[in-house]
Order: C-alpha cells, then sequence, then structure tokens
C-alpha cells in the first residue's frame, strides 16, 4: 500500500486537486492498488489556519508517506505578510526539508494542440523535451542574503553558491533520464561569466565520464532561451541550475500552447516525490470552473511511474488524456475554433471515462 500527500494549496489548487483524486479514486476501485490519502495543509490556506505556510503536522506527515500531490501555493492576500510567512516559503521549505534536489519539468506538445503554440507548428510539431532543475541549492538558498543599509543607501544581496556535490548529484539525475530518451544531455550555465558556473560546467564533464552512452554539450543560458523559440526540437535533456531552470522551464511550457498542460516532478535521491502542475494558484480565476486541471491529473501519472513503480497506469493515464483531446474537449486555455469548451470539473470526469 502506498501513502500520497495531497496538499491542495491556495487559489485553483483545491479545483484542480479534487479532479486529480477523481482519477486515482478511479485507478484505486479498478486497479487494486490500495492508495492511501492523507490530507494536508500547505501556503497561504495553511498560515490562515496555522500562523505557518509549513505547518509541522505536514512536513510530519511527509516523511510518513511515499510521495506528495500538491495543487498550487500562493494568493494576493498573503503578499503583504513578512517574508518567511508567504505561501511561498512553505514550498520552499517542504523541498528543502524532504531534500527534492531534482525538479522534472517535461515539455510535450500534444499533436491535438499545436495550433495553440504561439510558434510556428513546424517548429513545435513533436516537441519532447525533459528539463532537469537542481531545485534546493544556488540563488534561492545561498547565504548571505537580505537587504541593508549600505554606505547610506539600502543594499540588497543574493548568493548563488554551489557544492561540487551538488551538482555532481544533479548531472547524474540527468544523465540516468538521458539514458532512457534520446541520449543526449545540453548543461545550461554563465560559464563566461559567473565562477559557480565554471564550477558547474567542470563537475558536468566529470559526471559525464560515468555515461559513455549519453553525449554531453554545453550552452549560455542566454542562448539556450534563444535556441528554445527557435529550434527547440534539438534538446532532448536539459540540465541546469535553480533561478536557470525556473526561467527556462516557464520558457518551455509555453512552446506548447498552454502552461495548464505541464506537470512536474520533485525528487530525492530515493525516488520520494512531489509531484504538481507548473502553473501557480491563478487566484482570478480560482472558483469559476474554469482551471484546466490536465497537468494536475499527468502529476499523477508521473508519481506512478517515478515513485510508485506503476508505470502501465501512468501510460493509461496519459493514454486517457489524449483521448480526450482527440474527442475535442477542451479547457479556455487551449481551445481553438471548432473546440468543445468545457470547465474544470467536466474535464476531470471526461478523462475518468476514458481511463474506464
Amino acid at each position: 500500500m502506498s501513502k500520497i500527500l495531497v496538499l491542495p494549496g491556495d487559489g485553483i489548487g483545491k479545483e484542480i486537486i479534487t479532479q486529480a483524486l477523481k482519477v486515482i479514486d478511479s485507478l484505486n476501485a479498478n486497479n487494486n492498488l490500495g492508495m492511501e490519502l492523507v490530507h494536508g495543509l500547505i501556503g497561504g490556506s495553511a498560515y490562515d489556519e496555522t500562523g505557518s505556510p509549513l505547518p509541522e503536522e505536514t512536513l510530519k506527515a511527509a516523511k510518513e508517506c511515499d510521495s506528495i500531490l500538491l495543487g498550487a501555493v500562493g494568493g494576493y492576500q498573503w503578499e503583504v505578510l513578512d517574508r518567511p510567512l508567504r505561501p511561498e516559503r512553505g514550498l520552499l521549505g517542504l523541498r528543502a526539508e524532504m531534500d527534492l534536489f531534482s525538479n522534472l519539468r517535461p515539455a510535450i506538445l500534444y499533436p491535438q494542440l499545436a495550433a495553440a503554440s504561439s510558434l510556428k507548428e513546424e517548429i513545435v510539431s513533436g516537441l519532447d523535451l525533459m528539463i532537469v532543475r537542481e531545485l534546493v541549492g544556488g540563488i534561492y538558498f545561498g547565504e548571505p542574503r537580505g537587504i541593508e543599509v549600505k554606505d547610506g543607501q539600502r543594499f540588497g544581496i543574493n548568493s548563488a553558491t554551489y557544492f561540487e556535490s551538488e551538482i555532481a548529484r544533479i548531472g547524474h539525475s540527468a544523465f540516468q533520464i538521458a539514458q532512457k530518451r534520446d541520449k543526449r544531455v545540453c548543461s545550461v550555465d554563465k560559464a563566461n561569466v559567473l565562477e559557480v558556473c565554471e564550477l558547474w560546467r567542470e563537475v558536468m564533464e566529470e559526471v559525464s565520464k560515468d555515461y559513455p552512452d549519453v553525449e554531453l554539450s554545453h550552452i549560455y543560458v542566454d542562448n539556450a532561451a534563444m535556441q528554445l523559440v527557435k529550434a527547440p526540437k534539438q534538446f532532448d535533456v536539459m540540465v541546469t541550475s535553480n533561478l536557470f531552470g525556473d526561467v527556462l522551464s516557464d520558457c518551455a511550457a509555453m512552446l506548447t500552447g498552454s502552461i495548464g498542460m505541464l506537470p512536474s516532478a520533485s525528487l530525492n535521491k530515493d525516488n520520494f516525490g512531489m509531484y504538481e502542475p507548473i502553473h501557480g494558484s491563478a487566484p482570478d480565476i480560482a472558483g469559476k470552473d474554469i482551471a484546466n486541471p490536465l497537468a494536475t491529473i499527468l502529476s499523477v501519472a508521473m508519481m506512478l511511474r517515478y515513485s510508485l513503480n506503476q508505470t502501465d497506469l501512468a501510460g493509461k493515464i496519459e493514454v486517457a488524456v489524449n483521448t480526450v483531446l482527440d474527442q475535442g474537449y477542451r479547457t479556455g486555455d487551449i481551445a481553438a475554433q471548432g473546440d468543445t469548451v468545457i470547465g474544470t470539473e467536466e474535464m476531470g470526469d471526461r478523462v475518468v471515462a476514458a481511463l474506464k
């Protein structure tokens, strides 16, 4: 039996998680999976109830479960809080406490949605790349950090820091994923300017010696951004630091037509994972039954594949999503002329029906 911690979070998180749970319930009922769901709080909703964006109860539950399914965190009403109390600090804290260093962000263009991409169809048709982002180090966590007064004016500082061991382990993660794909890794850095990136490149070269079947290349981050919108299909697996990965993965997401289609996984060395859509909490559309739940449903597929060793069932979910898209059903963010526009709840029901 597998225990899954369910953290809906804020904004549209509750709506999209509800649809993902319909899929899990269907799999439980029809495949005798015995997945046990444990519910918890994170983000702004956790702060409202407990005074903390990451309550001790949530952290304790995470350590007793086999994986986490997360909705989204954040909202306008919490932006006035002191930084340690903001919803995003709960998410960063959970990543750090569970050592979820390897963030997998696939950018896959479903053929039915080629027209929804902002790029020409011939540029993005058949797109299937994986961005592997280091998630618990770099400038988001480095010390010293803060805002102080220096020479009579405010002075802000953040530190981009990496130990070679932190770089090596994300490198191994990327190479191992590449071995299951097209056996190509492109490492993204800014080694011509930043010393931390010089070390990044050196360590990637060292790690590559353990994977002679995988081709390693390097690219500067500014060129990587340009190439993603110029010729994205040249990439198989991209591996990069926390900051660069944050930016590039959202750029890659829009190549697929909608950020609402893309799942993600954040793994530790034991393949314990937190699975979540890469979009945010979208408070402006919360409660309107228009959010796209497919990224969250596809996050369940990633959870089955990477943490729960249920590859066949992961494939069934992906086939079900394809079936619904083939039938012409769309939420508003991915709809084109002639499509049937449906809401969040009906999209979840359609996927469950396709599963059966």
